[in-house]
Order: structure tokens, then sequence, then C-alpha cells
């Protein structure tokens, strides 16, 4: 279809473009994002690298090729479920407008926060998007269903059957 094609290049396009600024700015981006990259790495249990430029060239790298992905239509769906975490990341690094003490920074933090929260939204219909043809759960409740009717269906046609040959057999004893 036309329209999740159009669709779903228009979405990849922030991806493409919070990719190339990762490798553009790394080092900017990495500083934006070393508060974060410290508390995860401190909070989790696992071995998690504490290296903001790592984890801001990784994030990167996954937007540049699931957003590549997205765009081509190949594993649409995959593609989006595998950037619906980065955006969340992303916006909670570089768009903290909470922590902002100038009003101007804060204003803008703010709305490029929201603006991402929306992109989120469109990335989670993109992943949810089966492209008009019916997901397996509901191919599954609907193959049930069917074979439920066909079930009962032969067990009726069974009963008059056998119905029908008593009714012969009785015909056909002596009396």
């Amino acid at each position: 279809m036309p329209i999740r094609r159009i669709a779903r290049a228009a979405l990849a396009s922030y991806f493409l473009n919070e990719a190339a600024k990762a490798f553009k700015n790394t080092q900017s981006q990495a500083e934006e994002a070393a508060p974060f990259v410290e508390f995860v790495s401190r909070e989790s249990g696992k071995k998690v690298p504490n290296d903001p430029e790592l984890v801001v060239k990784a994030q990167g790298a996954l937007m540049g090729g699931a957003g590549a992905a997205l765009a081509l239509g190949k594993f649409p769906r995959l593609s989006a479920a595998l950037l619906t975490p980065t955006v969340g990341a992303n916006a909670y690094m570089h768009d903290a407008f909470w922590a902002e003490k100038d009003p101007a920074a804060r204003g803008r933090k703010q709305s490029n926060f929201f603006r991402t929260v929306a992109i989120v939204g469109g990335v989670l219909l993109a992943a949810a998007d089966t492209a008009g043809k019916p997901g397996l759960a509901w191919r599954a409740s609907h193959g049930v269903k069917t074979s439920r009717r066909e079930a009962a269906r032969a067990a009726k046609t069974a009963r008059r059957e056998a119905k029908l040959l008593a009714a012969q057999a009785g015909n056909a004893l002596p009396s």
C-alpha cells in the first residue's frame, strides 16, 4: 500500500537523521548521555559498559540500520520494535527538560521531548501494523471458530444419516 510506504519512510527519516547526528556529534551527545549511562551502569545488576561514546555510537548504529530497514519496508514491524526503546532513551538523554534551569532551554527541550513522545506513538503503530492482513491471533481464533462450526455440522450430518440408516434397517427387518 503506497500510504504505508510513505508513512514508514517519513517516520524513518527521523531515525536516519538521529543516526547521522550520533556519528557526527559523538562527543557532544556523549556528554549529554553521560548521566543516563552512569545511572544505568550503576543501577543495573549486570555489567553494562560505562562508556557514553560507545552507547551513543551503538544507538546511532541501531537507529541507522533499523531506520533504513523501516524506510525500505524490510521487516518493518521488527525494525519499528527495535527503534522504540532507542527513542525513549534518546528523549531521556537529550531532552530532559525537567532538569533544565534556563526557561528558554527548558521550553525547547520540552517541545523536543513531546515531539519525541509523538514519534514513539508512530513507531508503536508501525510495530503493530500488519499491513491490512489479519494477525496471527485473529487467524488462530478464526480457525478455531471455523473448526468448531464444521465439527458441529459434521456431527449433525452424522446423526441424520444414522437415523436414516436405523429407519432403513428397521424397514428391512421381517415383521
